[in-house]
C-alpha cells in the first residue's frame, strides 16, 4: 500500500517514506481491508510531495482515531509533522527528530505572503480539524513558516515540542 504496511495481527500500521499524490487511494484500500487498524508507526517521513493529498490522508487517520507512534530514531518533517499531527494519541521512541519549515509553490515561501493571506487558510484550517484552537492553529503554523526556510529545516528542540504540544498522551 504504498508507504503504508500492515503489521502481523492487522491492527498496526508501519510508514515508511514520503506522502505522494497515491497516499490516500493507499491508505483507504489498506483500510479497507483492514478496518480494525488502530495505531501508526512511523519509521521516517520527511515530508510530502502532494500537500492537499498530505492534508486529506491525514485528516482522515484523524477522523479514525487513529493514535500515531515514531519509532525510536524515527525522523518526520515538514509534511510528515502534519500527519504525525493527526494521531488522537501521539507518542515516541527515543532518538526522534521532528523538523519544520516554510512551504514553497516553486516561485513563494509562506513568508512571502502576509499574515491572514488565504493561502495559509488550508494548513490552519486543517490544525483547527484535528483539534487545535484557532490560537494554537496559528501559533504553530506561524512557528513552523518562520522556523526555516523551504530549503531548510529547523529540528524542533524539547522545548518547542511541549510549547506546541506535538505529543498527545
Amino acid at each position: 500500500f504504498g508507504i503504508f504496511k500492515v503489521l502481523e495481527g492487522g491492527k498496526t500500521i508501519e510508514m515508511n517514506g514520503a506522502i505522494n499524490s497515491s497516499s490516500l487511494v493507499n491508505f483507504n484500500k489498506l483500510h479497507q481491508k483492514n478496518p480494525k487498524v488502530t495505531k501508526i508507526n512511523i519509521k521516517q517521513c520527511d515530508g510530502s510531495s502532494d500537500d492537499e493529498v498530505n492534508l486529506l490522508v491525514s485528516k482522515r487517520v484523524y477522523d479514525l482515531n487513529i493514535e500515531i507512534h515514531l519509532l525510536n530514531n524515527a525522523e518526520i518533517a515538514s509534511g510528515g509533522v502534519d500527519f504525525f499531527l493527526a494521531g488522537k494519541k501521539r507518542t515516541r521512541g527515543s532518538g526522534t527528530k521532528i523538523g519544520v519549515h516554510s512551504w514553497s509553490n516553486g516561485q513563494n515561501e509562506a513568508t512571502d505572503f502576509p499574515v491572514g493571506h488565504a493561502n495559509h487558510l488550508p494548513y490552519i484550517s486543517y490544525y483547527k480539524s484535528i483539534g487545535f484552537t484557532d490560537e494554537e492553529a496559528k501559533a504553530f503554523y506561524y512557528f513552523t513558516i518562520n522556523a526555516a526556510t523551504a530549503k531548510n529545516i529547523h529540528w524542533m528542540t524539547e522545548e518547542e515540542i511541549i510549547k506546541y504540544k506535538m505529543l498527545k498522551p
